[in-house]
């Protein structure tokens, strides 16, 4: 038995396939005990390491190869969320932000470390480690409509100002301590860092556009492109002497136009965070040494003083900012929230410090810093999130003018045409509820269905094959069409033949310029669909309009009481409860809109929410007797709370969020947990 063990020690599959499982179950485990994933995945590195049971090493050709690729990832994904295009609206005040949240912690952590006995090159890495900031606080302002906030945006910004220096600081004194720096190295660094930035931001972005306009809809290879794009520049980081991260981050921020926020991002994303991200965090917990990590807790003098000269310099830095553009108390909490957490290149800088050896094979940075930056990881991605919600409360969200919220039910006095809806028809047992759906819909609106049915034809199929696909296709619309007669609403069949389902309705909806879809539910979203994508993942990302994908279990004329969950007000919001309105006036229902939010969220925000809802139902239906709920979720538990309040109703409307994530640590799926578990019926609205 011990044989086969210390044989399988040294087998790369065995290491892979206990990380594996290690990502698989620890996370799950920790979130049901109320503790974050990322600390059980530390926790596991440690356990499973040389500290422990010894299955894995971190020194192991394997495990280097994999967080490697974990660390570039991470930096990667981090580059992935530089929002250009709201940068560019505040970019001044975004550089002076950034400007003074990277030179005072700069400052401060390197006399910290100087205080402490570490060397000049070693302690101004420090205070580089403490310039950086992951705005971990981001999902709680988008979740509650404060992004339009100028000093969030100037927040998020700066982020760009504090990384990519704190990055080339990394550069330098990565050089000095391998011996080979000197004025004349560093000019060529410099010249030839400045050549390489141009390059990767201008030509990778430039490439990127070209390849995914030529390569149309091939998310296959566009996804190669992208894997291709970051381990290239951080190949081409290398060989200019500059540490491969810095690649990385800028191949983010390069691909991140070609992109978009389409599927292949969502898929670029989603195999960093389940995958390689969670390897590197694993590997961060097996270079725990367990008892020198207790002693720098015990003796915590450099650990207290390294997070108090975070939390201080950052405070004075968001002080400044607010002398400087004179924004609120407020608006400094928030500021100063999303500028302290040190996650993502913190983490990625911190290691690459530790495994920097000189001639004499001294590392740059010690363990007593490594254990001391987990630490302060730890404490300030906890506190960070719980002061931006703090501030939350007093921000002013931008103010929502529901006149000029238009929705597709606006659009059919408009050039466009009439109400237009397509219903995809491919399962003779849905058709008959989901034009139900669309008649009322239509009805109410005044316009037509237009029933499409995509006859799947691929190259290699018989002239027989396609002839019987074509026949079940107009039987499948024929059908449809007179359902729609039944309930008196104009239908106007189409078939198509195409080799994807999805593109193909997306394309008839263009051609018919629908302004809805209303289509049945399809597989169930699985680890396969987000890696390869189903029919309802695609459409959601492709078509032009919103698109209603609903789970009927009886027919919509009996769905009497309708709840509507909603997150914030921006327009995809306005259409759920405009589509909730116009089911209950042909149906004779009562509307509820119903808002969750966590513990930590502020009476003040759950007012304001209150107050917006009772606004929106005054503007769109003040003659329906509608009902406001808003729950705070038990033990954060937000689908759970979504699932209680469904209790008794006939029919819930969601939202489909696009994933996003924040440096690939956290995925928002509750609208996949809540539909796995709903016991009525279902519409889940996407929009374009």
């Amino acid at each position: 038995m011990e044989l086969a063990l210390g044989f399988l020690k040294n087998e790369p599959i065995f290491a892979f396939a206990v990380l594996l499982a290690i990502i698989l179950v620890v996370p799950i485990f920790f979130e049901r005990l109320q503790l974050p994933g990322l600390i059980g995945l530390l926790a596991a590195g440690v356990a499973f390491g040389p500290n422990g049971l010894q299955l894995l090493q971190p020194q192991s050709e394997t495990m280097k190869l994999l967080s490697d690729i974990g660390v570039v990832y991470l930096m990667f994904v981090a580059g992935l969320e530089m929002d250009m295009t709201e940068f560019r609206k505040v970019k001044n005040r975004s550089i002076g932000f950034g400007s003074l949240t990277f030179i005072f912690p700069l400052i401060t952590g390197t006399i910290i470390a100087r205080f402490f006995g570490f060397s000049w090159n070693a302690s101004v890495l420090i205070g580089s480690l403490l310039s950086s900031h992951t705005p971990l606080g981001y999902p709680i302002l988008s979740r509650l409509g404060l992004m339009g906030n100028e000093a969030v945006m100037v927040t998020i910004g700066g982020t760009i100002f504090t990384n990519i220096p704190a990055l080339l600081v990394l550069a330098v004194c990565v050089s000095i301590h391998a011996g080979s720096f000197s004025l004349g190295n560093l000019a060529i660094m410099l010249i030839l860092l400045t050549l390489y930035t141009c390059i990767v931001l201008f030509g990778f972005d430039w490439a990127g556009r070209e390849f995914f306009r030529r390569s149309g809809d091939e998310e296959g290879n566009q996804f190669l492109f992208v894997l291709l794009a970051v381990f290239l520049a951080a190949v081409g980081a290398q060989i200019i002497g500059v540490e491969k991260i810095v690649g990385a981050f800028l191949a983010g921020m390069a691909v991140n136009g070609a992109m978009g926020s389409g599927p292949v991002k969502e898929k670029v994303v989603f195999v960093g965070s389940v995958l390689f991200i969670p390897i590197f965090m694993v590997n961060l917990g097996l270079l725990i040494d367990l008892p020198a990590f207790i002693e720098t807790l015990t003796s915590f003098w450099l650990t207290l003083a390294i997070i108090s000269g975070l939390l201080i310099s950052k405070l004075v830095a968001a002080l400044l900012t607010q002398l400087l553009y004179r924004y609120t108390p407020t608006e400094t909490l928030a500021i100063w929230s999303l500028s302290i957490p040190q996650v993502a290149a913190t983490l990625a800088a911190t290691i690459v410090g530790y495994n920097t050896l000189n001639p004499l094979g001294e590392r740059l940075l010690s363990e007593e810093v490594l254990n001391t930056v987990i630490v302060m990881m730890l404490v300030t991605a906890t506190l960070g999130p719980f002061l931006t919600a703090r501030a939350a409360a007093g921000l002013t969200p931008p103010t929502t003018n529901f006149d000029t919220v238009k929705t597709p039910f606006d659009e059919w006095n408009q050039p466009n045409g009439p109400f237009t809806v397509i219903v995809p028809v491919y399962n003779p047992e849905t058709e008959k509820n989901l034009v139900e759906m669309a008649a009322l819909l239509v009805r109410q609106e005044g316009g037509r269905i237009v029933p499409v049915s995509i006859a799947r034809v691929m190259a290699q199929m018989e002239a027989s094959e396609v002839d019987a696909a074509l026949v079940r296709s107009e039987n499948l619309v024929a059908a449809a069409v007179q359902l729609a007669q039944e309930f008196g609403v104009k239908a106007e069949p189409a078939v198509r033949i195409d080799d994807d389902i999805a593109q193909g309705i997306a394309h008839a909806s263009r051609e018919q310029k629908a302004s809805l879809i209303v289509m049945g539910w399809g597989e169930t979203t699985t680890l396969r669909a987000r890696l390869f994508g189903n029919v309802i993942d695609r459409l959601l990302w492709t078509a032009h309009c919103p698109v209603a994908v609903t789970r009927l279990l009886g027919s919509p004329l009996q769905m009497k009481r309708i709840l509507v969950s909603v997150d914030n007000l921006v327009a995809r919001a306005v259409f759920s409860v405009r589509f909730a309105y116009s089911l209950a006036q042909m149906n004779g229902g009562q509307v509820t809109l119903f808002h969750v939010c966590d513990r930590r969220t502020p009476e003040e925000v759950n007012a304001r929410i209150h107050a917006q809802l009772s606004a929106l139902i005054t503007e769109l239906a003040p003659s329906n007797p509608t009902q406001i709920q808003i729950v705070i979720a038990p033990n954060d538990d937000i689908p759970g709370a979504i699932l209680n309040e469904a209790i008794g109703y006939d029919l819930v409307i969601l939202q489909a969020t696009k994933r996003r994530t924040m440096s690939g640590l956290e995925m928002d799926d509750v609208t996949t947990s809540v539909v796995q578990e709903l016991s009525c019926s279902l519409v889940m609205l996407g929009s374009s």
